[in-house]
């Protein structure tokens, strides 16, 4: 299925959840928020969370800076 990752269009497997686009796309950071059309996927929710086409979600880690 295609979803829309930051803007980016990206294709997944039909039975995605929020935690499998996250173990596939976070480069290695555990701490990372997501949103999904716009509301804010709860942790704990992710793996119960699937994904359907045409979704729009966002992968955010945070970063230091001055």
């Amino acid at each position: 299925m295609q979803v829309t990752v930051n803007g980016d269009p990206t294709e997944l497997a039909d039975d995605a959840t929020v935690a499998d686009l996250v173990a596939a796309r976070s480069g290695g950071h555990d701490r990372v928020a997501v949103a999904l059309n716009g509301d804010v996927v709860p942790r704990g929710s992710w793996p119960a969370t699937r994904l359907s086409p045409g979704d729009a979600l966002e992968v955010l880690a945070p970063t230091a800076g001055g």
